[in-house]
């Protein structure tokens, strides 16, 4: 490493944030530009720790000691080109990952981590800048004709591996709007939607067909695609929201969470929404049901659309300050997070199990729930939920707006999985062998689809690896990388 003491003479220092005053009244992305001297610094803390495990830590295996010894250097470029070998997308991974090869940093065993996440959005934004990053068309043609169903992120990287290894790439959006949950699901003050467009921009002039609006197996017949193409790949998401059938689900004002943010994102793309289906938190007392990311950006629009009040509750009891010794590094740390949303605002509770909701003419007022007890079953370790006697006489909270935030159970079904008629695993999902091929010869699957409901990064990851398996499909041989989590399998 260029500066091997870095890491005892500076501390973790990310680009600033803009006051929570100000962000919450724009739907911008929120971090300051970050001075180059100090991105460098932060570089120079990456330690020479011999065993990387930031790069194992990556579904990606990003090569992440090497880039940042070469932003400590100011070598940039390279830095770009090293990022670039293993992510298609760091411009998207910069900013909505939540770094698991951070928590695996050597660092961050007595430590504050590399600040790894923030580094790698600054390569890929200088390489924007510089105009490093342009279209790369492929060198030569195989004739070979593929087709992706999605167009979000784990098909947006099959789509361009598969292209600058040759073949023709035909990417199928069931919306009119490219990037799947990139462009609808995650809200702009985490990744403006102008980013998104800029890659895919840029895939366009290298030479992907993207057909927007087309919903295979809807509007066109899943088995015609398998005719037309040498080879499918089937990145749809895990869609299928999880749902809370409890008394009074079905009153207005309780909507699921993917409803409310594909909303707000449509509006802010410029759409008109009809006041009678506007998801709105105005003025409102909003609860949230669900402590993920998903529930996180609920919280940060509700914010931004002027809630009176937001609840954020969790069926889990709250997660410790610190790792537990049944969780040491370079494990995920089991510990509480916050994040740029709670910053903003908002009550948060755990151990919190929602009964019903009511309300009058047909709207919901309120919600009835009751509080849990955690504890371990003697000799299994597993954990057993006890209600706590007389809570559900107490606990009920005034809302005019609930978002269920559950989490996702599998792609939806109907349509192109049936007509398929595809193996699925035990919950759900698109089953796939190790080479990700499905139960049908010449038709892939990756991302949520396969994996369940997971990170952007892992999406990515998986793109990658069913573009390695089907260009070897194709062609008998392939030069595409492998996803570095695949090849420890």
């Amino acid at each position: 490493m260029g500066k091997p003491t870095g890491f005892m003479e500076l501390g973790r220092q990310p680009p600033p944030r803009q006051p929570v005053a100000d962000r919450v009244r724009h739907w911008r992305e929120f971090y300051e530009r970050w001075d180059e001297q100090k991105a460098r610094e932060q570089g120079a803390r990456c330690m020479d720790c011999a065993v990387p495990f930031c790069h194992r830590g990556c579904p990606l295996g990003n090569i992440i000691p090497d880039w940042n010894d070469l932003v400590y250097r100011g070598n940039w470029k390279r830095a770009l080109e090293v990022l670039h070998s293993t992510n298609n997308f760091p411009e998207f991974t910069g900013r909505v990952c939540p770094a698991p090869c951070e928590s695996a940093c050597v660092l961050s065993i007595n430590s504050d981590p590399v600040t790894i996440e923030y580094i790698e959005k600054a390569i890929a934004e200088r390489g924007f800048e510089e105009g490093w990053i342009a279209p790369e068309p492929p060198k030569r043609r195989t004739g070979k004709k593929v087709a992706v169903v999605g167009s979000g992120p784990a098909g947006l990287a099959c789509a361009q591996q598969l292209h600058r290894a040759g073949h023709q790439v035909t990417v199928f959006e069931r919306d009119n709007y490219l990037g799947g949950l990139l462009a609808l699901g995650i809200p702009d003050f985490k990744l403006e939607k102008r980013i998104v467009r800029r890659r895919l921009a840029l895939m366009e002039e290298e030479g992907v067909v993207f057909r927007r609006g087309v919903n295979v197996g809807v509007d066109l017949p899943a088995q015609g695609l398998l005719r037309r193409f040498d080879a499918v790949c089937l990145a749809v998401g895990a869609t299928k929201a999880r749902e809370l059938p409890i008394p009074g689900r079905e009153l207005e004002g309780v909507h699921l969470a993917m409803d409310y943010l594909t909303q707000q994102n449509r509006l802010l793309a410029g759409e008109v929404v009809p006041a009678e289906k506007r998801i709105t938190a105005e003025g409102k007392r909003v609860v949230i049901l669900g402590g993920g990311d998903t529930g996180a950006d609920c919280l940060g629009t509700a914010h931004r659309q002027g809630a009176e009040v937001v609840y954020q509750f969790e069926l889990l009891p709250a997660p410790p300050p610190d790792r537990g010794a049944d969780n040491p590094w370079p494990q995920w740390p089991i510990i509480m997070r916050s994040s740029a949303a709670h910053e903003e605002g908002g009550i948060r509770d755990y151990s919190i199990q929602t009964k019903s909701f009511s309300g009058r003419n047909g709207r919901v007022e309120r919600l009835h729930a009751v509080r849990l007890d955690w504890g371990r079953e003697d000799g299994t370790g597993r954990m057993v939920i006890k209600e706590v006697p007389g809570s559900d006489f107490d606990f009920e909270v005034e809302a005019d707006l609930v978002l269920l935030a559950l989490g996702f159970v599998h792609p939806e079904h109907e349509g192109l999985v049936k007509e398929l008629g595809l193996k699925l695993d035990g919950r759900g999902n698109i089953a796939v062998d190790q080479g990700r091929m499905t139960s049908i010869p010449g038709v892939f699957a990756a991302g949520d689809a396969a994996r369940g409901a997971s990170l952007v990064v892992w999406a990515i990851a998986e793109g990658r690896e069913a573009a390695h398996h089907m260009d070897k499909y194709l062609m008998g041989i392939t030069a595409l990388p492998r996803s570095l989590y695949a090849r420890a399998l």
